[in-house]
């Protein structure tokens, strides 16, 4: 299971329709979404206007896509009011800087525009080695994950109005929604700013709210 085929399955079964996808480079997810509504947000966009064009006459659903090429900081403070002043959120996919607070102000500036049934997917919540977990400038090969997992802390603790947990497939995705947790953590952002990766591998499973994959399908009660 990866972050397109929970998407996908959520829009099919559950009816969400509305989408942002904050971190899109390539569009290899975002251009294959089905929805009327697609917001994509990056700084840097790695296709031009014939792969759009391309994109449109496989999915039609890309023909009314919204194309924001800026930070996802001035996306919010710029443009989001306008764009979803009609039409709330319903499924949003955070994979832009894979830096704890970046990943914090997407999330928390995505739930200002989302409904009460929406969903937020979060990538890169689950790095398996201290190399991924760095910081960008140290990374040298393989997966950058970055500390996004302490985003996964800092909203079990501060926001009890939230249930949220990771499921331990592709890379870790991070699932949020807005209904009562599971459980809570006790954190302070202080004490979640000076974890470090040997924290996480110590107890994992409990910082996380780490789930197997299948639990997805429990949660939301649909169908593999």
């Amino acid at each position: 299971m990866n972050r397109l085929d929970v998407i996908q399955a959520l829009m099919r079964q559950k009816g969400l329709k509305n989408y942002l996808e904050i971190g899109v480079e390539n569009g290899h997810i975002f251009f294959r979404i089905k929805s009327s509504f697609k917001v994509a947000v990056d700084p840097k966009f790695i296709f031009d206007a014939g792969r759009r064009f391309g994109k449109a006459i496989l999915n039609p659903y890309n023909l009314n896509n919204q194309y924001f090429e800026k930070t996802s900081d001035d996306f919010f403070a710029q443009d989001a009011k306008q764009v979803f002043s009609e039409k709330k959120l319903q499924l949003a996919l955070v994979d832009g800087m894979h830096e704890y607070h970046f990943a914090l102000r997407d999330v928390e500036n995505t739930l200002n525009y989302m409904g009460d049934d929406g969903v937020i997917v979060m990538h890169d919540c689950n790095p398996q080695t201290a190399g991924a977990a760095g910081r960008f400038e140290d990374w040298e090969v393989g997966e950058w994950n970055g500390d996004v997992w302490k985003t996964i802390i800092h909203l079990r603790s501060q926001r009890p109005d939230l249930n949220v947990f990771v499921l331990d497939c592709d890379q870790g995705l991070g699932i949020v929604t807005r209904k009562k947790p599971e459980s809570t953590l006790n954190f302070t952002p202080d004490q979640i700013e000076a974890m470090t990766y040997d924290d996480l591998v110590k107890n994992r499973k409990t910082l996380l709210n780490l789930k197997p994959a299948d639990y997805f399908y429990e949660y939301f009660g649909i169908n593999k």
